[in-house]
């Protein structure tokens, strides 16, 4: 052979090597949609806050709207310090409505202004209060003083239990006010809509928020059920969002509460057990900083969920009952940003949404194992009115521009149906996340699928713990059992440079003090880009969509018919 040709030989010989280990290399993932796992509960649709004052404020009524927008069902909302007196001023992990006081000769004075502000703002974008049942009014502590916390970022957590996280000094009082609170509420909305309401009592008693013993706490539960149902036996209750759910202590709370409901003696009532018409708990994960780099953690918040599961599944009472995870996030403190807090410097932009992703299809995963009656994990996220920008609090949007989190449940948003088989050769199985996260050398390609009558969504996402870019790796979807012959595909994507407002202000020299011009673009800019939109043919019953995905990433692939 001449060596010219035998050097050409050569080198085909090489391109058709490396075209093969690129084919090799490339993840692989199959959604067979004749294989149907359960409902495709819209289980993300609830999200919640510490600063309830925030819900009428400009900032806060505008994301409201587009998070009720961006749901086909209702939303539930959770929010702290419903019942907290004060002037109904916000501030950091702070919020207060002034709904309960007493006059001079100690009797009650019921005000519903703020409250009904905060409801109202809900009802009247379709949203549902997942309604908190405290903290404790200044007039009904049993140690009111210091009562008004005035904690900021870096300053010790502990700093804001004050009086409001006290046992009341007459439960009758407390009884009364739960009763005239959910009579207003009937009044107002109507029965049927709050008929449709979650109500629960306190937050994390296994923690800072309550200065009472466990029993302190199960006489304050009973006590409110008990208004609760004399104002509306139909309205249903809940507990206990309870802190740390793998751990001994939680477990312990979490039984004692499942065992006094069931056939304790109600402190209330004198009669047996307590009405419980939902379990909540929480859970967290755990990001450290190791030499300057953020390394997430997911294994504590899905063990925290499997138990929490696990727990409810064991009783024959509860095991049908709906579970809440009230909250469930990539750690505890929304309000820490990551000037005080650097390891939460995840917050601003794709490693979030790309965590968001692969956590809640691990949540279904859990559901599928347990068995459970999985109904809602509150996204324990939201905005901080006239905050610094990008400051890196745990929130969806920071000065009414939404971050690259929002556009996952955007993509949420537009999955219904049927949850239906995925099979990845990239994807982490769940008892490696459960114990050691997404750690490996290489990253985290999954996917979760559903079909509904006249379409399919595939989101896909490449994550990994490592908060460290990397090159768009070839993703190869192929969608199984197409029943229709054309479809409509849209491909909508998260990354460096799509939906990604974050990157975009870095590029304007992450101004504080941005032009209306650049608040503008950066708004643009913070909207579910769709990339690709175009009408395929369908044969055989298959189709297979290529997709480039960075690191951090999250697509989803839409078919409609």
């Amino acid at each position: 052979m001449h060596k010219p040709l035998k050097n050409i030989a050569i080198l085909i010989a090489l391109l058709l090597q490396l075209v093969t280990v690129n084919a090799q290399n490339n993840a692989a993932i199959t959604v067979d949609l004749s294989k149907e796992i359960a409902p495709m509960k819209p289980v993300w649709a609830w999200f919640g806050y510490d600063e309830p004052n925030y819900t009428y404020m400009k900032d806060g009524k505008k994301l409201l709207t587009e998070i009720a927008e961006l749901s086909k069902v209702p939303v539930f909302v959770r929010t702290h310090s419903l019942m907290v007196t004060g002037d109904g001023v916000a501030a950091l992990k702070w919020g207060s409505t002034n709904m309960y006081t007493e006059d001079a000769a100690g009797k009650p004075v019921y005000n519903w202004k703020i409250v009904d502000s905060i409801f109202d703002t809900y009802v009247s974008r379709g949203m549902k209060p997942l309604a908190q049942i405290g903290f404790m009014p200044e007039a009904l502590s049993s140690h009111p003083q210091p009562y008004r916390h005035y904690w900021k970022p870096g300053d010790p957590y502990t700093d804001i239990i004050t009086g409001w996280a006290y046992p009341p000094k007459d439960y009758n009082k407390w009884r009364d006010l739960v009763y005239e609170w959910v009579k207003h509420c009937v009044a107002r909305y109507g029965k049927k809509e709050v008929e449709s309401w979650y109500w629960e009592v306190w937050n994390e008693p296994n923690g800072h928020y309550w200065k009472g013993t466990q029993e302190d706490f199960f006489k304050l539960y009973d006590y409110a059920a008990d208004g609760l149902k004399k104002a509306l036996p139909t309205a249903k209750i809940g507990g206990l969002n309870i802190a740390g759910t793998r751990g001994k202590e939680a477990q312990d709370w979490t039984n004692n509460f499942i065992k006094h409901c069931i056939s304790g003696t109600n402190y209330a009532t004198g009669k047996k057990g307590s009405p419980l018409e939902a379990i909540l708990f929480h859970a967290k994960g755990w990001p450290k900083l190791k030499d300057g780099t953020v390394f997430m953690d997911m294994a504590p918040q899905l063990n925290d969920i499997q138990t929490g599961f696990k727990i409810t599944a064991s009783y024959p009472e509860t095991k049908n009952l709906p579970i809440i995870i009230g909250e469930s996030d990539p750690e505890g403190c929304a309000a820490c940003g990551m000037a005080t807090n650097p390891e939460n410097a995840y917050r601003n932009g794709t490693l979030y949404s790309s965590y968001t992703a692969a956590s809640f299809a691990r949540k279904y995963q859990l559901e599928d194992e347990t068995k459970v009656n999985f109904l809602g994990a509150v996204s324990w996220s939201f905005e901080f009115e006239d905050q610094p920008w990008f400051y890196g609090f745990r929130d969806l949007a920071t000065n009414g521009v939404d971050k690259p989190v929002l556009n996952v449940f955007r993509m949420f948003g537009m999955m219904g149906g049927k949850r239906v088989a995925v099979v990845s050769d990239r994807m982490y199985p769940l008892e490696t996340v459960l114990k050691s996260s997404v750690r490996g050398e290489k990253s985290d390609i999954g996917a979760l699928a559903s079909k509904d009558t006249k379409s399919a969504a595939v989101m896909v996402w490449n994550y990994h713990d490592e908060d460290r870019q990397g090159a768009a790796e070839t993703v190869n979807v192929m969608l199984e059992n197409i029943p229709i012959k054309e479809v409509t595909l849209n491909i909508y994507l998260i990354d460096q440079d799509n939906s990604n407002s974050y990157e975009v202000w870095k590029k304007m020299g992450s101004p504080q003090k941005p032009t209306q011009q650049q608040i503008d673009t950066m708004e643009k800019a913070g909207k579910l880009k769709c990339i690709s939109t175009k009408k395929i043919k369908i044969a055989g019953g298959k189709t297979t969509v290529p997709l480039q995905l960075k690191r951090q990433a999250v697509a989803l692939v839409k078919l409609d018919w």
